[in-house]
């Protein structure tokens, strides 16, 4: 494998209540790290990806133990600047039954949020790169953020490198409509996009009433819509069916500019869906590093997401690609071993 992938984004700090227990009820909290773009590089990594996290992060004892975390996993942390006060966390509550899971985030004025322009050199950093890849998330986090996004996906361009946009809307950041401003800007001739933006004129669907039926005469709009507007490259999303908190479907769609592609639909129990579509993401990007085709990169990121509601935490941490062609291979399953 040649080329190298670039990641940019806020390592985040994930505190969770053990055993399924309430924050209200909980005196322990579990401690592990996450963030868009760093469980992307986690997997990355994992699959022997030569890959770099562009990030900022404080210099303290938490800062350098989410460096250690992001090295274990074979990420290269050259680009992480240490300067700043805060790591950017969020408290998870995990579903059961009948009650959903909860997100509180504490991300204000962290060292990520306080990047500026000018912290990072990107022609340097994307010397010899073949990918770039950054969420919706980024962007959103402060007007810094925004700038260096711009920048950076300027001097990609410039030095002839891919660009990957996970269209990731997080309503405490902002409006949709404010993700929508920012993000057609992000997504201009963009090699690959991760979910789509409607057209205004279009408001009849949404992805969550997803019921196992796909309506393609919608997603031929949507995504054509995408290729001619903003010169998008490929479409791919997942469409998730909820039975239930611990029981789940998944299929995967591609759009190559011309057709649609449907990838392979799985039925799995889950025990952690943070961080699946981080993997779907890492996924595709392997397979197209590796110069497969778009039919073949959905159906291997599908199977990375699945393989990620088996394995607690935000990252998908693997012993290689095999256990990804295994669950590629299996008919049927409950939770993944």
């Amino acid at each position: 494998m040649t080329g190298k992938i670039i990641t940019m984004g806020e390592i985040i700090l994930r505190l969770s209540p053990p055993n399924n227990q309430r924050l209200l009820q909980s005196d322990t909290l579990n401690m592990d790290f996450g963030g868009a773009e760093a469980n992307v590089s986690v997997l990355l990594g994992n699959l022997g990806v030569d890959n770099y996290m562009i990030s900022k992060l404080p210099g303290n004892d938490m800062g350098k133990r989410a460096i250690r975390f992001l090295k274990s996993n074979n990420v290269n942390t050259r680009y992480i600047i240490e300067e700043g006060d805060r790591l950017g966390l969020y408290y998870f509550e995990k579903g059961a039954a009948s009650r959903n899971a909860k997100v509180i985030y504490d991300r204000k004025d962290s060292a990520m949020a306080n990047t500026k322009k000018g912290d990072f050199d990107f022609n340097e950093i994307f010397k010899g790169a073949e990918w770039f890849h950054i969420s919706g998330i980024t962007p959103m986090l402060s007007e810094g953020c925004y700038n260096i996004t711009k920048e950076a996906i300027m001097v990609a361009k410039q030095n002839n490198v891919k660009i990957s946009v996970d269209l990731n809307y997080r309503s405490l950041l902002g409006t949709y409509g404010e993700f929508k401003v920012i993000m057609k800007e992000i997504i201009k001739d963009a090699n690959l996009c991760f979910g789509w933006i409607e057209e205004e004129k279009i408001e009849d669907y949404s992805p969550l009433e997803y019921d196992g039926i796909i309506d393609y005469k919608y997603f031929e709009k949507v995504f054509t819509y995408m290729k001619e507007e903003f010169n998008v490259k490929n479409v791919v999303t997942t469409l998730r069916e909820n039975h239930s908190t611990t029981k789940n479907s998944l299929i995967s769609l591609g759009y190559d500019g011309e057709k649609i592609i449907t990838s392979k639909k799985y039925t799995f129990d889950l025990i952690d869906r943070v961080g699946a579509g981080d993997a779907f993401a890492g996924g595709v990007l392997y397979e197209l590093l590796n110069k497969s085709n778009l039919e073949k990169a959905i159906n291997f990121g599908l199977a990375s997401s699945v393989l990620k509601h088996s394995i607690l935490g935000d990252s998908s941490i693997l012993q290689s690609e095999d256990e990804i062609y295994k669950v590629m291979e299996q008919q049927g399953f409950g939770i993944l071993r």
